[in-house]
C-alpha cells in the first residue's frame, strides 16, 4: 500500500466514487471486491449489484414521490 491518501469522492446525488482496487466487508461479513481503477459504491440502496452502484439512482431522486403516487392513482383508476 502506498503512502499517499486514497481519493475518496462523493458525487452529489449519485455514488460514492473510491480509487480502486477496493475491497468491502459487508455487515454480515461478505466480502465483496473490485479490480477498477475507480469504483462506485451506491449510496442509495437501490442498486441490484449492492453496494456497487447499477446507477438506479438516475431512475428517480430521493423523495420524489410524485411519480410513485401518480402510478399507484393511475392503477386505482
Amino acid at each position: 500500500m502506498t503512502d499517499e491518501p486514497r481519493l475518496v469522492r462523493v458525487v452529489p446525488g449519485g455514488p460514492v466514487m473510491v480509487e480502486g482496487p477496493v475491497r468491502i466487508e459487508m455487515p454480515d461479513g461478505k466480502i465483496v471486491e473490485s479490480d477498477r481503477f475507480m469504483v462506485a459504491i451506491c449510496a442509495c440502496r437501490r442498486s441490484k449489484t449492492y453496494p456497487l452502484c447499477d446507477t438506479s439512482h438516475r431512475r428517480r431522486q430521493r423523495g420524489d414521490n410524485a411519480t410513485d403516487q401518480g402510478s399507484v392513482q393511475g392503477v386505482a383508476q
